[in-house]
């Protein structure tokens, strides 16, 4: 990143921090100088090619199935224009803006490897698109993941030839023309190649997957977090969380999520209220509780491996051909998705588990024969008030759709192109339902935040962990103590606030110090 706070773009892989900046906070970017030079020489071969009598695959040929059509010279400005628009064929609900500049930036990074063979004109075109803020509009369907996402990027491409709808800086849905020239960037007439190296690619579905690794890392933490007030609130113990157990079973999330909830416990004057043995008749808490480190250790370390797949992405050139430094161009399969769609779908798995047991931490608050003394579902009055009985039903509900979530897109192969795409990822897909997770575990981890809170004020006087009672004062400044039935629907959604801007996280830490 440089110093102004632009991105740059050059052969060089990008960060995890570099593709949040520019999808989620609109940084703009510029393409180094070494990049010009890589995409310049790439260029030089190119055009050879596209000069020379011998067919080649996507300069001189048309694509996919009918890649066996050589293209007359005369005809080849017009392919170009035909691929982008036949392939902008997307349909459905409107994508988000962080997914679509996502998208942008990464094929922006393959462009400036040089291996796409695409002119420093059009490359610097689709920086300034970024720049500008206008947004392609994308639409949800229209992607399998192989040949990457054509349909999504064949929409951005559409753009830089100035067709097609975008949204510009302020949001306002336009024809791109229209944005474009207000911006004043000048639409690009495609040459030989340019259109597969603007649309061949798995630029969405990596997208996607680090903006749901900038947020599963946060809700893991935050699972930490609820799931230590949890035990808190229910009377339970913290002895199976010490780091001599955790280290017969050496996982390294597992270690990372017991010490963490150490921390968020740390001198308890609930836990201290049942630490004699004459105090505390139960051998076991429930498992919900004692495996908590289990589980969000087992999710931890699922979305280490995810990260890893998405830093071997970053540092990728995915095109077909694919320009090589000695200047061959040669046809390839790097396009294919299953890489990026297998931990897609693996993070989906994590989300729903993670929910799950959210859920069932949250259900024991709500049941008199499991709660250790606190009120029928923590109601202020029981049977006049129904507390937060209805909070868990919409939990269960959400956790019943991660369940369907979980299932993986990414073993669902359909085959396209007159059987030449005969295997396909759907990558996409799998991008698109763990967004709908991440979503989803936020909103549950945002009950049990809430619940917990309640729990732990009825357990006055005494006294909750410092980091616990801080959390318990961040919800309080936008949902009130307990009392009486209120309309419950506007105190969840602050509470989803609070886990999803990271204030839950960030409240713990206020006391113990970053978490891990």
């Amino acid at each position: 990143m440089g110093d102004n706070g632009v991105v740059n773009v050059g052969p060089e892989p990008l960060s995890f921090e570099d593709v949040i900046r520019v999808a989620r906070h609109g940084a703009p970017v510029q393409l180094t100088d070494d990049a010009i030079a890589a995409v310049a020489a790439a260029r030089q071969r190119v055009d050879e090619l596209a000069e020379s009598p011998t067919p080649a695959y996507g300069i001189s040929t048309g694509f996919g199935a009918l890649a066996t059509r050589h293209i007359d010279p005369a005809l080849r400005a017009q392919l170009q224009r035909s691929l982008v628009r036949s392939h902008a064929a997307g349909n459905g609900p409107e994508v988000e803006t962080e997914v679509v500049r996502a998208l942008m930036l990464l094929r922006l990074h393959t462009l400036a490897t040089g291996h796409t063979g695409i002119r420093p004109t059009t490359a610097k075109t689709l920086a300034a698109l970024i720049s500008s803020g206008i947004t392609p509009i994308v639409h949800e369907y229209g992607s399998l993941g192989c040949s990457g996402d054509l349909a999504p990027l064949a929409h951005v491409a559409l753009t830089l030839m100035g067709e097609g709808v975008v949204r510009d800086a302020s949001g306002t849905v336009r024809p791109a023309a229209e944005a474009l020239k207000q911006a004043r960037i000048e639409p690009v007439e495609l040459a030989a190649k340019e259109g597969l190296a603007l649309i061949n690619g798995t630029d969405g579905m990596l997208g996607m997957l680090i903006l749901a690794l900038d947020d599963l890392t946060r809700l893991v933490r935050t699972a930490d977090v609820s799931a230590a007030m949890s035990v808190e609130a229910l009377l339970g113990t913290d002895r199976v969380f010490a780091p001599e157990l955790q280290a017969l079973r050496p996982h390294p999330g597992l270690a990372l999520s017991a010490a963490n909830m150490t921390k968020v416990l740390r001198d308890s004057g609930v836990m201290a209220s049942h630490r004699d043995p004459d105090d505390c008749t139960r051998v076991q808490d429930a498992y919900s509780l004692r495996c908590a480190p289990q589980v969000a250790g087992a999710a931890r370390d699922t979305i280490a491996h995810a990260a890893t797949v998405a830093g071997w992405e970053l540092a990728s050139a995915v095109d077909n051909p694919a320009v090589l430094d000695d200047g061959r161009v040669e046809s390839n399969g790097n396009f294919h998705g299953a890489p990026v769609a297998y931990v897609l779908d693996f993070l989906a798995v994590v989300a729903a588990d993670l929910a799950s047991m959210s859920e069932r931490r949250t259900d024991r608050f709500l049941d008199v024969a499991r709660n250790h003394g606190l009120p029928a579902f923590l109601a202020d009055d029981p049977g006049v008030d129904s507390g937060h009985m209805i909070a868990q039903y919409t939990q269960a509900a959400i956790v019943s759709e991660l369940k369907r979530l979980a299932v993986p897109a990414s073993v669902d192969s359909i085959p396209s192109s007159a059987m030449q795409e005969d295997h396909v990822s759907m990558g996409w897909s799998a991008a698109r339902k763990l967004r709908r997770s991440v979503d989803g575990l936020t909103r549950v981890l945002a009950v049990e935040v809430l619940t917990a809170a309640r729990a732990l004020d009825l357990r006055a006087p005494l006294e909750p962990a410092p980091a616990t009672a801080a959390v318990v004062r961040a919800l309080r400044e936008t949902v009130p103590a307990p009392g009486p039935d209120r309309f419950l629907a506007p105190e969840i959604e602050s509470a989803v606030r609070l886990v999803a801007d990271g204030g839950v996280v960030a409240a713990a830490e206020s006391v113990t110090g970053p978490l891990a």
